[in-house]
């Protein structure tokens, strides 16, 4: 039987930066690879590999002033070759006959326009049937909740919330061929099986091809019909799914399929002091209508929640998008107004402000879960770590704090030769740890990680939980875990709060909630997430 003819072809398609006068990058190497219609292409490789390059690529979004193509690079859809088309072009194929799913939600919605207005901009309709159509879409992705919420803007979603409204413009014009670049890094679990199992039927029905870049490969097993493994730029190997999987040729194939979070945390002295503790935490945001403002109701994002976390110890907080878990960081950092008591090393520090809680901020540091948007564009790495030095240890001298920079480089795995490059210049995974760095660098005594593996690839994400928790046993540190990946939150915590809609539904011992949950809620997270593993087992 004659197979289809690829709708996309990538041939030898070399891609170098220019990094500087006599300076150049070279990030994806002679990649051969073919598209065809209702087929899902996975590529996979850890941060670095070349995947998102090669997806920008064919999409005609890298920056053409520092980019350059190798002569025979090729990349076409049907027929029309895509490299160094015009914009005239590209307009008539980007969401149109391509649609992308960016990694990163934040920063590639536009912070000034609403939800319903960025969406429909993908639409050539009138108003009222752009409305509608904005309503479908929304309904599709499973957010009922914000089709009356249409004026929302980006800042007011959570993580998950904003990854589903970009998933959401790239299905607006059932395109062709649907790039998805870890279109599930932000989602909680039960939603990403909703997303997955999404994609998978809109696949069915429009006969729709995907080309799937992920770290994940439990989802690549569960979607993709054909992978391709990238290393260095180059892709090292690929074939059909089963193949690949179940007997992988490279080297770098077999460990990137050993790779997941694994170990238990070391057990917490029981005497060991309190380092953060709360009792009854409000966070409550107004809901205003009409003319002036009237104050009509009340989200409820944090309702009555209380814990407590000692030296040594990971509290893992669970939850779906939207259940209230970032928001309650926020609180005991005091970057959010709430109500109730927080206490830190024993001080009551729910009042204070100006200089006196700015002087505590060395000892409770946080690592959000976007790390483009967190980092200074700017900025080099080493400006972004050192900053906090110059305001808490302002008597390091220039050379001290390089050398401070480069130990907290090297404590999470970063070459401290790049140190001097920028944001843009670093993937995904590797701004997470520059962020990573920038709050372990003042050495606090309570560290916030809000997602801070969801963008790292599984080897990474692997090194990166021994990691923490070695600094853990090193430096004593009490973390608040919070993550929609309940393989990590079960690697390193050692209680558990379960969120939702901004309530504790069940708080235990790690092991008792993981073993046997009591509540349906905690029951489904459970099942979503590990029934997703067992059929990629």
């Amino acid at each position: 039987m004659l197979q289809a003819a690829p709708i996309l072809t990538i041939q030898n398609l070399n891609v170098t930066f220019r990094t500087g006068k006599d300076q150049s990058f070279h990030a994806v190497k002679n990649v051969s690879l073919e598209l065809r219609k209702g087929e899902t292409l996975a590529l996979v490789g850890e941060s670095g590999s070349g995947k998102s390059v090669t997806a920008l690529s064919v999409m005609q979004l890298l920056p053409k002033n520092t980019t350059e193509y190798g002569q025979e690079s090729r990349i076409a859809y049907n027929t029309e070759n895509l490299v160094g088309a015009g914009d005239t072009v590209m307009r008539t194929v980007r969401g149109q006959h391509i649609g992308m799913i960016f990694q990163e939600p934040m920063t590639a919605l536009n912070p000034l326009h609403t939800i319903e207005k960025q969406i429909a901009e993908m639409l050539k309709m009138d108003p009222i049937a752009a409305k509608a159509r904005v309503l479908e879409l929304l309904h599709l992705v499973g957010l009922d909740k914000l089709t009356e919420r249409l004026g929302a803007y980006p800042h007011e979603l959570s993580g998950g919330q904003r990854q589903r409204v970009m998933i959401a413009m790239a299905l607006a014009n059932n395109p062709d061929i649907l790039i998805a670049d870890e279109p599930t890094t932000a989602l909680d679990v039960t939603v990403q099986a909703q997303i997955l199992e999404l994609m998978q039927e809109l696949q069915e029905k429009l006969g729709m091809a995907i080309l799937l870049i992920t770290h994940d490969l439990t989802i690549v097993r569960k979607m993709a019909t054909r992978v391709a493994v990238m290393q260095r730029g180059a892709i090292v190997e690929q074939g059909q799914t089963l193949d690949v999987f179940e007997a992988p040729q490279h080297s770098y194939t077999k460990r990137l399929l050993a790779a997941q979070p694994k170990g238990m945390p070391e057990a917490v002295n029981q005497n060991a002091p309190v380092v953060m503790e709360a009792a009854d935490i409000k966070v409550h945001f107004p809901i205003r209508k009409g003319f002036f403002g009237r104050v009509a109701n009340y989200v409820r994002a944090v309702d009555s929640v209380s814990l407590t976390i000692r030296a040594g110890e990971t509290l893992g907080i669970v939850g779906e998008s939207g259940s209230g878990k970032s928001t309650l960081g926020f609180a005991l950092l005091r970057l959010l107004a709430s109500t109730g008591t927080i206490k830190l090393n024993g001080a009551n520090i729910e009042n204070l402000s100006g200089k006196a809680l700015r002087d505590l901020r060395a000892d409770m540091q946080i690592v959000f879960q976007d790390p483009f948007s967190s980092l200074s564009p700017r900025m080099s790495a080493a400006d972004i770590i050192g900053e906090g030095l110059k305001i808490h240890r302002p008597k390091l001298s220039a050379q001290e704090r390089d050398d401070v920079v480069v130990a907290a480089m090297r404590d999470v795995q970063l070459d401290p030769e790049t140190r001097h490059r920028y944001p843009h210049e670093f993937s995904g995974g590797q701004r997470q740890r520059i962020a990573i760095a920038r709050a372990l660098v003042l050495e606090p005594k309570f560290l916030v990680l809000d997602e801070p593996t969801s963008a790292l690839d599984m080897s990474v994400q692997a090194e990166v939980v021994d990691l923490l928790r070695d600094l853990q046993q090193r430096r004593n540190l009490a973390y608040m875990f919070i993550s929609h990946d309940l393989r990590v939150v079960k690697a390193l915590a050692h209680h558990v709060i379960v969120l939702k809609d901004g309530k504790v539904v069940e708080h235990g011992p790690a092991q008792k909630v993981f073993s046997t949950p009591e509540t349906a809620y905690t029951k489904a997270l459970m099942a979503a997430a590990f029934d997703i593993t067992a059929k990629a087992a």
